[in-house]
């Protein structure tokens, strides 16, 4: 038994659900409010003999232990691994000297930016030479409650303020390089980064603090933000500010708003407006993305015109063209946007703001506006094609040809054929051209780039000697026949991504490894590619817990080298396609057996199982007639 199965066989999963929200017996099962999404009557079903859980309102997902708690606590798989281990009385096994090593240095980091924080933040509340700093503070609106919350602090002028005070409280030199705090001299010697300035605490998604960002108090000062360098603790391409306390306020409301800065995430927070987060950067990453999908699909950016408004989109669109149709890489423009709704399945608006404003101002000037602001948010498309209308000239054929063209592209990212269509209808009338012409020319221009991009069933080879996986194989054996072809080959996913989205099926995601370690492998690797090309085993195992290391030799030292690539696409492609009607049959199975209890109890929320069950029996449905159309055609 693996340390993992060990800890789901000693903790309940009503249990530790229970510890988080109130759940009642239904039948052989459990019911309660999800507490991914805000509802009245109970969706969330927590089913005891198989372990799992699953919301059929809103949310449309379950997993296991393990993926609960990582989506209520926001941990990443180590994390829920070691925190469940102690609860389960599991021994883990120790961490290798690298992780050991990394894991001491980052708590040592850890340590070093509390007590700079602190420092800053006695120094703000009560330091005479702070009193610029609170003035500041107070004409921005802020009230004490919020500069206590956020942590907010002063750092003083001159060259080693704080280095002395935190070298004197028995930090290392090379620790407070290490954390950013301060920047050496050629000549040797260090002197602080931050000088004269507000500082704002940057904490991770558990609250603690990894990095600054500091705001000057001189209107002749530049940079007016500087915030810390990348660090092993802070990564701004990684990185929301805000995210620790929005997190709850964002599952209440399912939907979250994305601002540009500081001060806009403070102002929303103290109005009462918590499921504000803001970017570290002008670009929305992939990154920050999937931190959010873990709490909603729902994402309205509020985003300041200079950093990321109208002139910043048009100039991206081409650069972001030729990234998405080559690798589906993230560009911060409405082609990017639309490319991540179709990976993360998340639903994009545009939130438009008043003229010269940014979010810090609606909301300190009436803050009864934003909410309506964040309710009228534009979806990407509209709102793109709203910034192309503006200074056309719609009497001008050629301009009319021209703003197709700039649109179809950021159609075709719209993973919904029906959305597609509808959005090529919308242009045609808003143009007044001939429907028909616009959705041809999108059809055509679609399957030019799958000709260009993708290779089609037909041309795969077919090896006679190696059977597909097999119909009676265990999910477990499946699931590691595909991640050991991704690990291995890691250039076949685009293939295979390509193959599953022709059938309008997502791509491979984590969500198709129901085992635990595999998922978190997967995960673990994912996230290194999108920092690098390839990515050694040696890399990826510093990524995972010690416990896990056998399992990753077992799977990269598959020996298939006889096999082709175009073998392998189809076979992994095959086997997913397996996988999730597997998964679909027992979701379907489960709603059954919920729709009789319901029915025999009078329950109310019958009509809702009764409607998910047809939903996903058209799902079902459509997955076996991929499954069969994919036999048919090896």
């Amino acid at each position: 038994m693996s340390v993992i199965d060990d800890v789901k066989d000693r903790l309940d999963l009503v249990e530790v659900v229970s510890r988080y929200i109130q759940v009642k017996k239904s039948g052989r099962n459990y019911k309660a409010l999800c507490p991914f999404h805000s509802e009245k009557t109970p969706s969330f079903v927590v089913f005891p003999e198989t372990q799992h859980w699953y919301c059929f309102g809103a949310c449309t997902e379950g997993g296991d232990l393990f993926n609960f708690v990582m989506k209520m606590e926001g941990w990443d798989f180590r994390t829920a691994l070691e925190e469940l281990a102690k609860q389960a009385g599991v021994e883990l096994e120790p961490r290798t000297p690298a992780q050991e090593e990394a894991a001491e240095e980052a708590d040592r980091l850890r340590g070093l930016l509390a007590a700079a924080a602190r420092y800053y933040h006695e120094i703000l509340c009560g330091g005479p030479e702070a009193r610029m700093a609170r003035d500041y503070v107070e004409r921005r609106g802020l009230s004490d409650e919020t500069v206590n919350r956020f942590r907010l602090g002063y750092s003083l002028p001159g060259w080693e303020r704080t280095s002395t005070h935190l070298t004197d409280n028995g930090y290392r030199v090379e620790d407070l390089l290490e954390a950013g705090l301060v920047i050496e001299r050629e000549s040797g010697g260090v002197y602080d980064r931050f000088r004269d300035r507000l500082m704002i605490p940057i904490r991770d998604g558990r609250g603690r603090v990894i990095g600054f960002g500091a705001r000057t108090l001189d209107p002749e000062d530049v940079p007016k933000y500087l915030n810390s360098p990348r660090t092993s603790l802070f990564d701004k391409s990684k990185t929301l500010f805000g995210l620790d306390m929005a997190r709850p306020a964002i599952r209440r409301s399912d939907r979250v708003v994305v601002v540009e800065g500081y001060m806009d995430v403070m102002q929303a927070h103290q109005a009462g407006y918590e499921n504000v987060v803001a970017q570290m950067g002008t670009a929305l990453t992939d990154a920050q993305l999937r931190q959010l999908c873990r709490y909603t699909k729902r994402i309205v950016l509020a985003l300041d015109a200079d950093a990321a408004g109208v002139q910043a989109t048009l100039h991206g669109v081409e650069v972001a063209r030729e990234a998405l149709d080559r690798e589906w890489e993230p560009v911060f423009d409405p082609r990017g946007l639309l490319g991540y709704e179709g990976r993360l399945g998340a639903e994009m608006r545009v939130l438009q703001l008043p003229g010269g404003m940014d979010p810090d101002d609606v909301i300190r000037e009436s803050p009864d506006q934003w909410p309506r602001l964040v309710d009228d948010a534009l979806p990407v498309v509209d709102f793109y094609l709203q910034v192309l209308l503006e200074e056309a000239d719609l009497q001008d054929t050629k301009v009319k040809a021209r703003i197709v063209d700039e649109l179809l592209p950021i159609i075709r990212a719209v993973s919904n054929p029906v959305e597609r269509d509808d959005y090529a209808q919308k242009i045609a009338r808003t143009l007044r051209v001939d429907e028909r012409a616009v959705l041809a020319r999108l059809r055509s221009s679609t399957r030019g780039q799958r000709g260009i991009h993708r290779r089609p069933w037909s041309a795969a080879g077919h090896d006679s000697d190696v059977a597909p996986p097999r119909d009676e194989q265990p999910d477990e054996l499946l699931e590691a026949h595909c991640l050991s072809v991704l690990l291995r080959r890691p250039g076949l996913r685009s293939r295979i991504d390509g193959l599953l989205q022709e059938r309008g099926l997502d791509p491979i995601r984590a969500q198709d490894f129901g085992r635990v370690s595999l998922r978190a492998i997967f995960e673990a690797w994912d996230r290194l590619l999108d920092r690098r090309p390839t990515c050694s085993v040696d890399v990826l195992r510093d990524e995972l817990p010690a416990d896990m290391h056998p399992r990753l030799v077992e799977l990269c030292e598959v020996d298939d080298a006889r096999l082709g690539d175009d073998q392998l696409v189809r076979d992994v492609v095959v086997t997913l396609l397996r996988l999730r009607q597997r998964r679909l049959n027992q979701l379907v199975q489960d709603l059954k057996m919920l729709m009789l209890e319901a029915r025999e109890a009078g329950d109310a929320r019958g009509k809702q199982y009764d409607q998910a069950h047809l939903a996903n029996v058209r799902k079902l449905l459509k997955m076996q007639q991929a499954l069969a159309a994919s036999r048919e055609m090896a």
